[in-house]
């Protein structure tokens, strides 16, 4: 679709994500007649997701798919308009905010920005093949279905002390993999980690690969100093190296924090009047599919707030 840079919008949304969409749903409502500018592939990271057992109003779990493919029912319903393009570059100097896409250009008097984060993946053999089979980025998520199993934790940060702690509810032992010989995570998870007794630290050691027959069975390490390595059996693998907010396009326009993730207020608000961000890429520390959607809901009903304010 090319759109004319002529039409101003009331409300733009980046992103087609839980927060995307949920704005979107709030935005329609609020007769904004809104657009969403969905990126190559309309969900972001819920729609690779296989099973989502912890969103409210499912109790039996739902697919990722399944669940974009409601929230976007919902939001279409009520007249929200979802453009299959990317945003490739904005310009927030003035009202009506201008995004350039592959199709054309867009203004808006309002924006929402729901563009999300990307996991930091190891990058080894079998860690895409074996996503879902036994390699999780979530403990919140999949941390029950592992109940009595042994389990790795890969990184040395807060997430993956956290995570650990979390996943020792449900496993028998937790092994937290570590490329370093000391912790970068906080002093107090530290010290709450090394004194679980479920907990182990591998230190100096990365994986290399990742293995199995249908689901994770075993992991190859190595010694980053001396080089040894080994196989060990394991009945999954959770990888918590860090996040990459999706927010290249908008630095040295909007704030944002010491690790690229927009800075929002309690009401989403960005540091630029009437352009709100909603998700993932304003929040490094839930990352959570129905925090997300709050987070979006929340930035329309800002949205509507401030273009009232404005007429």
């Amino acid at each position: 679709m090319s759109e004319s840079s002529e039409k101003v919008h009331q409300c733009l949304i980046i992103g087609s994500g839980p927060a995307g969409l949920s704005a979107a749903l709030y935005a329609a409502r609020a007769e904004l007649a809104p657009v969403v500018l969905s990126g190559m592939e309309l969900g972001g990271q819920v729609s690779k997701t296989a099973a989502i057992e912890n969103y409210p109003g499912f109790p039996d779990g739902i697919q990722g798919p399944e669940l974009v493919a409601v929230f976007q029912e919902q939001a279409e319903r009520f007249g929200a308009e979802i453009v299959f393009d990317s945003a490739t570059d904005v310009d927030l100097s003035q009202r009506p905010f201008k995004v350039t896409t592959y199709g054309g250009e867009y203004l808006a008097d309002s924006l929402i920005i729901a563009t999300g984060a990307l996991i930091r993946q190891l990058g080894v053999p079998g860690e895409i093949e074996f996503t879902g089979k036994g390699v999780s980025y979530c403990a919140t998520c999949d941390g029950h279905f592992f109940k009595g199993k042994d389990l790795i934790v890969v990184g040395g940060g807060d997430s993956a002390l956290k995570e650990g702690i979390f996943l020792t509810r449900f496993a028998e032992s937790v092994t937290i993999v570590h490329r370093r010989d000391e912790l970068r995570g906080g002093v107090y998870l530290a010290k709450k980690a090394k004194e679980n007794p479920k907990i182990q630290f591998l230190w100096d050691t990365v994986v290399t690969e990742i293995m199995g027959d249908g689901t994770v069975n075993s992991v190859r390490l190595k010694n980053v100093k001396t080089e040894q390595e080994e196989v060990r059996d394991i009945d999954g693998v959770f990888i918590y190296i860090g996040h990459d907010p999706n927010t290249e396009m908008f630095k040295g326009q909007l704030e944002t924090d010491e690790n690229g993730y927009l800075v929002v207020d309690q009401h989403m608000h960005t540091s630029v009047p009437g352009v709100f961000a909603a998700g993932e890429v304003g929040d490094p520390h839930f990352q959570q599919v129905v925090i997300s959607a709050g987070m979006g809901a929340a930035a329309a009903m800002e949205a509507v707030e401030f273009l009232e304010d404005e007429s």
